[in-house]
């Protein structure tokens, strides 16, 4: 996951925590921690990469929607991340 920009990084935590990832619903959860629009320009190039590392999977629902799921290999890399963190946030305490 290091070699992952912030905005794919971010990318990745939203798809692994919704329950139906789709790239239009992925903008709109963005768009509530970024202060400036999502372009789709931005967006799915870098949904697109994360696809190409292998971090998530894309599927078509139809011809003009895509559906985003995280495999196994971008779990592990979200746990990787989330224990390295831990040695320098005490996460308890950030949420007290």
């Amino acid at each position: 996951m290091d070699d992952l920009t912030g905005f794919q990084r971010d990318l990745l935590y939203v798809i692994a925590g919704m329950d139906d990832p789709k790239g239009l619903g992925v903008s709109e959860e963005l768009q509530h921690a970024y202060d400036n629009d999502i372009r789709q320009g931005r967006l799915y190039p870098n949904l697109d990469t994360l696809v190409e590392k292998g971090l998530v999977e894309k599927g078509s629902q139809n011809e003009l929607t895509n559906f985003y799921a995280v495999t196994e290999q971008g779990r592990t890399a979200i746990a990787a991340r989330h224990e390295w963190e831990s040695q320098y946030v005490d996460h308890d305490a950030v949420d007290d």
